[in-house]
């Protein structure tokens, strides 16, 4: 087998609840500032749930044009209009990239399905013939990494990854590999996730996943707290540029950080809930320590999957402690869901970018509304305020529905 190539990140872009561009999503949840709100696009009043973390002012048309937007929706718009950002960002020139050497990995969970539910919304009310054509290409959740390298003239590999909450990682996890096995120079990768509708809602509201605090609903999300009932729903985008080390440096881009290690592995045990034993978390974490080469005592910091739900906050530190050993207690984690809600197959991606602004600024975000200590989750969750530490490498922990677990580490440059 040859020698894995060293791949790093030149460029970043996102958007979500808390700012339009990376610094000032960035800004915010190192300062601890959510944006969750009451509903208002549909009426949620009899859902248990009326709130959530949605995207405000981003002019789509402004970025893709008025017809992109209307073929394909926002889940596709967003995707190419995010994926400008990273680009530009990473200075990337794609007319001096080869194409059968660049590709597209984007991870979504649930992708176009607002194109489907306003297309089927159509077929009752007008009739098949009043369907839009571009329904079926705006509802694929392949759709959104071909359309980006329809944009750009990649050629090489492209496809959409699904693993529910974890398919952020997933995407990165997968174009890093593609990387790293010598097969491209360079990969657009991330997750999007646009599915906020009177339909989805409704339907997270019936799986009793959601937190009901109403009343408070910037304080709803609040990970690894006694009082947690439940996840913020989100919605955002996230985007990598990642390249080879030697592509980086051959046309002098900047470079953010490096991806050192990713895992996926799977609970064969229940469709939503985690391992009694956390077995899946557990070996995703160790997985990705082997294949970054490191110890856990290495690990700077942890951003956790941190979900603020009763199953999941309990699970992850349970695999943490496991993996970690005595070192748990000492290693900082937080959660930055707790500022900007669960982007769902957007969340892997968004907390990679954090991770490795996090490497670059020396700080460790916090983990926002830790109010109530639980006796049972007792590790150091960096409660609401942001701590200063030099960091070398930090890992990423995504899980979702399914069964689904994945860890992905990353570290500052080095020569």
């Amino acid at each position: 087998m040859s020698e894995k190539q060293r791949v790093v990140i030149t460029g970043v872009g996102a958007v979500c609840s808390v700012g339009h561009d990376v610094e000032t999503i960035w800004k915010n949840v190192v300062e601890g500032r959510p944006n969750v709100k009451p509903i208002t696009s549909f009426d949620a009043s009899d859902l248990n749930t009326r709130f959530a973390a949605c995207i405000e002012g981003f002019d789509l048309v402004a970025h893709v044009g008025k017809q992109t937007l209307r073929r394909y929706g926002r889940y596709i718009a967003y995707s190419l209009a995010i994926a400008q950002q990273a680009v530009a960002d990473a200075g990337l020139d794609p007319a001096q990239v080869d194409p059968t050497r660049a590709g597209v990995i984007l991870g979504s969970a649930i992708g176009g399905i607002n194109a489907l539910l306003d297309g089927y919304d159509t077929l009752l009310a007008r009739g098949p013939r009043r369907i839009s054509p571009f329904t079926i290409p705006a509802m694929l959740i392949d759709s959104a990494p071909g359309m980006v390298a329809i944009e750009y003239g990649f050629r090489g590999k492209n496809y959409g990854v699904v693993g529910a909450c974890a398919s952020g990682n997933y995407g990165v996890g997968e174009a890093y590999n593609t990387i790293a096995r010598g097969e491209a120079d360079v990969m657009i990768t991330g997750g999007v996730e646009m599915g906020f509708h009177r339909y989805t809602v409704s339907a997270f509201d019936r799986t009793g996943a959601l937190s009901r605090r109403n009343d408070e609903p910037n304080k709803a999300s609040r990970p690894f707290d006694r009082d947690r009932d439940g996840f913020v729903l989100a919605e955002g985008a996230a985007i990598l540029v990642l390249e080879s080390l030697e592509h980086a440096r051959a046309r002098g881009a900047r470079i953010y950080g490096e991806v050192l290690g990713y895992s996926a592995t799977e609970d064969a045990y229940h469709i939503t809930a985690p391992r009694e034993d956390a077995l899946g978390a557990i070996e995703s974490m160790q997985k990705a320590l082997d294949d970054a080469g490191l110890k856990p005592e290495d690990i700077d910091y942890i951003n956790a999957h941190g979900t603020s739900t009763r199953l999941n906050d309990a699970s992850e530190t349970q695999a943490i402690k496991a993996v970690f050993g005595d070192y748990a207690y000492e290693v900082p984690i937080s959660s930055t869901k707790s500022v900007v809600g669960h982007l769902l197959g957007a969340a892997g991606a968004i907390e990679a970018i954090f991770s490795v602004l996090a490497i670059r600024d020396s700080i460790i975000p916090p983990t926002i509304n830790y109010e109530h200590p639980d006796p049972e989750l007792d590790l150091d969750y960096v409660p609401n305020q942001a701590r200063p530490k030099k960091l070398r490498y930090v890992m990423s922990n995504s899980f979702g529905f399914g069964g689904h677990n994945s860890t992905l580490i990353f570290g500052g440059y080095e020569e």
